[in-house]
């Protein structure tokens, strides 16, 4: 990896030292020549900075004017805005408290018959204009008979009046909680599944204490995109709820678009920052039973936009410069009281600087041409200092290379050096005698040299040394290996499985099965006190000493007395080992155990399943001379269980930890109870991989199974 961001060219030292001194005197050769050049450019340009000065400030000046100018206009465009728009809401509003003043009115009344015909989808009028269209919503139980739907008819008048007074409504209409819908004008809609009870402006006028206004929707009457002003009153049969529908392309047509003479745009937003009318809001190929997408101004990702429709959505008048859609744009905005809305004009701010960019560019052009005759000056100066620059340029060449020489002479001798070292000559020696660094460098290099010769040494003694202690360690597995049994007894009505894992090369855990006389078989397994060869020489002494005893007699305790006898006389160490040790008598299905310190069996046992643990703990083998086994007898039954294993198998640790425990392994073995001993064993180990994980083994594992079938 190279050790520089920016790694040189492949060259000599002689090229570097070279090309270093030829780009030192460039630099200075530019240096000289930028100075000389501005200092007559400088005074060239004293006479022309007076002027540029001052139609710049003069620019600026009238800038700062336009923008003032520009903002006092827009925020009042906004504010005429805002109160026409509150002027029409309020309009809209005074009807529609008109309309339902009348509704209660008839609540208390006889029905009345209104002037107007009232004509169903099916029954189309001969002017829809003449006619107000009535629709139940699906599952009412209304009908043409009900005294509700007679009393809602004297509302059918006022509708039509209310759409002739003001021009800019759609359709005027009226819903009840019952199903009912009165329209004015009639038309024709061809869904059959319209609830009104389930739009937004009817459940938005039932929660609200006055007018409400909905956000922008898709009609189902096929206006397109409408916004609708609804209020609800209390009847005896409900609540009816009055509204009426304006085209979002009116408003803006109306009085959106009005807005700067075409040469800006308004915007309506209501107090959450959804956006309810701008140019081009139309509904497309949106359907009226699909919600329809709000635009928003704080999904912007402009702060300063984001801040201006924060200020509109609290009620503030103010003027803001933001980026929208790319263009630097004046928005200023005003609230609409009565609705708790704001109205913001947009002016891009290019309208305003127009004329101020053009008298820039004419001061641009005139500072150009001067600056051009300067140039024409200024290259006669660079000649000379270019025929100068060539001369001096030749000289640092030759002296470069007589330098470079000296300097790489050194470099040479150590880099044939590392050549000689490269091909294993580690006795050779750099000379020079030059005074400086390079003769430090070269007895740095020597020592080296001498240094590797003497590592190599080392690590060809410790290498082989590894060799050999790794052979041994092999053997050594080899012979541990012959200990344990080459074989798995096969005892009639038994199942029997056996494992020993080490956890380095060579372990000290152990199993063995003793035969005796009388078809009865022995089964031993022991865990001596360390690891390691010592551990394993130790564990070879014990093997000899408990199978020799178990061989002599039946008894189970008589065998590890006399065993503990001759481990405790023979050893010459701190060590011990704890041994079980049992006689399975296949023909009376007992089992005799004495437990000399070792971790107790568990027997699983029952249908369903329990496990429990055997009786019986005395002091382990080799820690004192004599010993008094106490024995223990255990009656089998069909189905039994029993594992022996030493704490390799209960207190293996994961990357946490956390130890294996008896409760696992009694889980684990219970699961796989009807599995053959030997599958059940193979359960048992790849749970325990399965629980460390990537943790290192730190002890044996070792365990019998005998499986009474």
């Amino acid at each position: 990896m190279s050790s520089s961001r920016f790694p040189l060219p492949h060259c000599s030292v002689r090229t570097k030292i070279l090309a270093l001194f030829l780009a030192l005197s460039l630099i200075t050769l530019i240096v000289m020549g930028y100075v000389a050049l501005f200092t007559i450019g400088s005074l060239a340009k004293t006479a022309e900075s007076g002027s540029f000065r001052q139609g710049e400030q003069a620019v600026d000046m009238a800038t700062a004017a336009l923008q003032q100018s520009a903002e006092q206009y827009l925020l009042q465009a906004a504010s005429d805005q805002a109160a026409i728009a509150g002027t029409l809401f309020n309009d809209t509003e005074t009807e529609l408290n008109l309309l339902s003043v009348q509704a209660i009115t008839l609540q208390g009344n006889p029905p009345l018959l209104p002037v107007i015909r009232s004509s169903g989808r099916d029954t189309p009028p001969a002017d829809p204009r003449d006619a107000t269209l009535f629709l139940f919503s699906p599952g009412s139980t209304v009908t043409t008979d009900s005294e509700e739907f007679s009393k809602s008819a004297g509302m059918d008048d006022l509708l039509q009046g209310m759409y002739v007074t003001d021009s800019d409504l759609v359709s005027v209409f009226l819903a009840t909680d019952s199903g009912i819908l009165r329209s004015y004008p009639w038309e024709n809609t061809e869904v059959e599944t319209y609830d009104p009870r389930t739009r937004a402006w009817f459940t938005g006028a039932k929660g609200t204490n006055g007018v409400y206004w909905s956000k922008p929707y898709v009609d189902s009457f096929g206006h397109g995109l409408v916004v609708t002003s609804s209020k609800a009153i209390t009847t005896p049969y409900g609540a009816w709820v009055i509204g009426s529908d304006v085209r979002v392309d009116v408003i803006n047509r109306e009085f959106l678009n009005n807005t700067l003479g075409g040469r800006g745009y308004a915007v309506l937003i209501d107090n959450s920052g959804d956006i309810i009318s701008r140019p081009q809001l139309a509904a497309v190929d949106h359907r009226w039973d699909q919600p329809f997408p709000q635009d928003n101004v704080f999904a912007t990702q402009d702060p300063a936009l984001r801040a201006a429709g924060k200020n509109m959505t609290e009620g503030r008048t103010g003027v803001e410069r933001v980026q929208f859609n790319g263009v630097d744009t004046f928005v200023a905005y005003a609230p609409i009281p009565s609705q708790n809305w704001s109205v913001a004009v947009c002016l891009p701010v290019s309208e305003v600087t127009a004329p101020i960019d053009q008298t820039r560019a004419g001061i641009t052009t005139s500072s150009r041409e001067t600056e051009a005759l300067i140039a024409e000056q200024s290259d006669h100066v660079k000649l000379i200092f270019s025929l100068l620059s060539g001369l001096l340029l030749i000289v640092v060449i030759a002296l470069s290379v007589a330098l470079s020489k000296a300097i790489t002479r050194p470099v040479d001798t150590l880099r044939q050096a590392t050549q000689a070292i490269g091909k294993g000559d580690l006795a050779y020696r750099v000379e020079l005698r030059t005074g400086d660094e390079f003769e430090e460098l070269a007895d740095s290099f020597n020592h080296m040299a001498a240094d590797l010769r003497h590592t190599i040494d080392d690590l060809q003694r410790t290498t082989a040394e590894k060799e050999r202690y790794a052979s041994e360690m092999e053997i050594a597995r080899e012979i541990q290996q012959t200990f344990l049994p080459e074989t798995i007894p096969e005892i009639p009505g038994f199942e029997i499985a056996a494992t020993t894992i080490p956890a380095m090369e060579i372990g000290g855990d152990l199993y063995d099965f003793i035969p005796q006389k009388n078809g009865s078989m022995g089964f031993v397994i022991a865990d001596v006190s360390g690891k390691g060869v010592s551990a394993a020489l130790y564990m070879a002494l014990c093997r000899t000493q408990i199978h020799t005893c178990g061989t002599g007699t039946m008894e189970p305790a008589e065998a590890i007395d006399q065993a503990n006898r001759l481990i405790y006389d023979e050893g010459r160490s701190s060590m011990f080992i704890t041994v079980f040790y049992a006689v399975l008598d296949p023909r009376t299905m007992t089992l005799s155990y004495v437990n000399a310190g070792h971790n107790p069996p568990l027997l699983i046992r029952g249908d369903p399943p329990l496990g429990q643990m055997f009786e019986g703990k005395g002091i382990a083998l080799g820690v004192i001379d004599d010993t008094r086994a106490k024995p223990w007898t255990l009656p089998l039954r069909h189905g039994d269980l029993i594992i022996m294993y030493t704490d390799g198998v209960t207190e293996a640790f994961n990357e946490r930890d956390e130890y294996y425990s008896e409760e696992r392994m009694m889980d684990v073995i219970t699961r796989n109870r009807n599995l053959p001993a030997r599958e059940i064993g193979e359960a048992l180990i790849e749970d325990i991989r399965l629980f460390a994980g990537s943790a290192p083994q730190s002890d044996d594992i070792t365990f019998i199974l005998v499986k009474v079938r």
